[in-house]
């Protein structure tokens, strides 16, 4: 990945794991989201930490793994937001803007992993 789109999704998977602990944080106290924000948390953040490690990746593929790693820590994270929307923790307009980074940072990890396995013979 090029040095400034590197630097650009560094930003933005760390932008969106804060985004997602202040979300859990406002969210009401009770047993179910308590649960859940501990999940999203977790998730949020190692799509944020795994991309940071890819970048220092000493190969191709370690680099590739590290990406599928955020791949499914980001899927995970849309989980559990539409867990929380589904469950009736929070308006699904709160979380349009979160729903959204996650899937534009999937399509972004999934470009990423394809352009770096090279042409498919």
């Amino acid at each position: 990945m090029a040095g400034g789109t590197a630097e650009n999704l560094k930003d933005r998977t760390k932008a969106m794991a804060l985004r997602v602990i202040r979300m859990a944080e406002s969210l009401p106290r009770g047993h179910t989201t308590e649960v859940i924000a501990r999940q999203v948390i977790r998730s949020a953040t190692s799509v944020a930490a795994n991309y940071r490690a890819a970048c220092r990746a000493r190969s191709n593929a370690e680099f590739v793994a590290k990406l599928g790693i955020v791949e499914e820590e980001c899927d995970e994270t849309r989980l559990w937001l539409e867990m929380l929307v589904d469950a009736g923790l929070i308006v699904h307009e709160r979380l349009d803007g979160l729903m959204n980074e996650t899937n534009e940072i999937i399509a972004m990890t999934v470009a990423s992993i394809k352009t770096a396995r090279g042409p498919r013979k």
